[in-house]
């Protein structure tokens, strides 16, 4: 026995090829229009077919030409008075004059001899030249029918002594409709959603989102969403989902570590600012946006032009999450402040000023101990920060801090970005930012932001601080202490819910 044979796969955009006006899908306003010429006769001499890829221009261009000459249309047939000419490879000025010939030669045994010329854009200035003589006065039995892509690159002359026809993107919706038709033909098993996502990834396109479900139909197991957003290389929804919700909660590490997730599994920034910004378009569609949707909408278009896109992604989500509450500086009596060693000799050799003795006749200093550490310059910065009551004079500073976030955001957005991110503590040494990373630590400490904080601090609040940086993960991240747990067991779920959302949190007796 031989072996059977095998026949070659044909694209499925082919083979569901519309054979007719009534066929088309998603260019109602061009079929319709064209279907009441053909009945009352009224042709044109030459039709200009504009607008995206994939959406129908060629296809009606071949249905067009043979109802015209009321010739059957099938994908295999060849008919002498219908010429397809790809502007594309036939641009030169001597390719138009052989046509510019040709047109005078009556048709073989149709009405009408009919020229398709598809990406009619790519011709030359010379070829446009000579095409448009006979644009002016074509012979009767001639019909030209132009289709492009890029209508803006065609000369003003040739567009005016046409008929155009405007094609528009097709909605998703109706391309989902027709994809499942043709999965249903092929025996193809996708569920809905992936229906709509491959449409949504067409962009409107028959062509692409049929090409697209040809790819995947060879896949013996049902198609599901998730297959297809591997196919098509993007970030499950899900994902992004939860990237979004963390940057409305103003959760800044889950929004740093889940974008370097996304980007380490394959994915560009680019891509993924893409599907976040059709991800908060459709939720302002659907009413469930925010009052920062709008503005992170507005951000994500920069990623893709960015230098940086990574870090331009993660500057834009920060941007826009909304400043997290500081973490609450306990109040320590001021006998269990240890003093570094280094802090009590320098205070005595050097000389008080006269305000400050006095001051201290009528105040009981308490004899302190040193605090044993490892590192003596860790062990004198964890001393200061720790003070014994708040200042009076930058004791507002805390309860403030939101108001000076805003004040900085104003000022300078780059700036606000990262201290937003320091959990704030104040003592007897001023102003103390406390960093996890040492890259936003050192931004800090240049000196124009020092200055520009200290600036914000002071209009805010009224106080001169000073303002120093140090990079201390245990510290910069919220702690949950069981020392005030509340008796109330309603009270203690709500609690552990604030905790939750915001990552941990210091509960403070006052």
């Amino acid at each position: 026995m031989g072996e059977k044979k095998k026949t070659a796969h044909k694209a499925l955009y082919r083979k569901y090829r519309s054979k007719s006006l009534s066929e088309i899908v998603g260019q109602e306003h061009i079929t319709k229009t064209l279907e009441n010429a053909l009945k009352l006769g009224k042709l044109s001499h030459a039709y200009l077919f504009t607008g995206p890829r994939g959406t129908g221009k060629t296809s009606i261009a071949r249905i067009l030409a043979h109802e015209i000459n009321n010739i059957p249309y099938e994908d295999e047939s060849i008919d002498l008075d219908i010429v397809e000419i790809d502007a594309a490879s036939n641009r030169r000025i001597d390719d138009i004059r052989d046509l510019r010939d040709k047109v005078h030669i009556a048709p073989v045994s149709a009405k009408y001899k009919v020229y398709i010329i598809d990406e009619v854009h790519m011709l030359t200035s010379e070829s446009f030249n000579a095409l448009l003589k006979t644009l002016e006065e074509p012979p009767e039995h001639v019909i030209f029918i132009l289709a492009t892509t890029e209508v803006h690159k065609l000369p003003a002359t040739i567009i005016s002594r046409t008929q155009r026809y405007s094609f528009h993107l097709v909605p998703t919706q109706k391309v989902a409709r027709h994809l499942k038709y043709i999965a249903k033909q092929e025996g193809i098993k996708i569920d809905d959603e992936a229906l709509t996502l491959l449409a949504e990834h067409g962009g409107g396109s028959f062509r692409d989102s049929i090409s697209l479900l040809d790819q995947l139909s060879s896949h013996t197991e049902p198609i599901t969403t998730e297959l297809v957003e591997l196919l098509l290389g993007l970030a499950p929804h899900q994902a992004l989902k939860e990237l979004l919700d963390v940057t409305f909660l103003g959760n800044g590490t889950e929004i740093i570590n889940s974008i370097e997730r996304l980007v380490e599994s394959g994915l560009t920034p680019a891509a993924i600012a893409v599907q976040l910004l059709n991800m908060v378009r459709a939720e302002i569609r659907a009413g469930e946006s925010n009052d920062r949707s709008v503005k992170l909408m507005s951000e994500l278009l920069s990623v893709q032009s960015a230098q940086y896109p990574e870090l331009k992604l993660e500057t834009v989500l920060l941007s826009v999450a909304p400043p997290r509450a500081p973490k609450a500086v306990a109040v320590v009596p001021e006998k269990e402040i240890p003093a570094p060693a280094q802090e009590v000799s320098s205070a005595k050799a050097m000389p008080e000023p006269i305000e400050t003795r006095s001051k201290a006749l009528e105040i009981e200093t308490p004899v302190v101990k040193p605090k044993v550490t490892d590192s003596p310059k860790l062990a004198q910065e964890e001393a200061v920060s720790q003070s014994t009551k708040a200042n009076p004079q930058t004791g507002d500073i805390i309860g403030q801090w939101p108001q000076i976030l805003e004040q900085t955001k104003q000022k300078n957005n780059p700036l606000y970005t990262v201290i937003r991110l320091a959990t704030p503590e104040v003592d007897s040494g001023g102003l103390l930012l406390i960093f996890s990373f040492p890259f936003h630590q050192k931004k800090v400490e240049e000196s124009r932001y020092k200055a520009l904080i200290a600036e914000i601090v002071a209009s805010v609040t009224g106080t001169s601080v000073v303002v120093r940086s140090i990079v201390d993960k245990k510290r910069a991240k919220p702690v949950t202490t069981n020392d005030a747990t509340p008796s109330d067991p309603a009270h203690a779920s709500l609690i552990s819910s604030v905790q939750d959302i915001m990552g941990g949190g210091e509960i403070v007796n006052v």
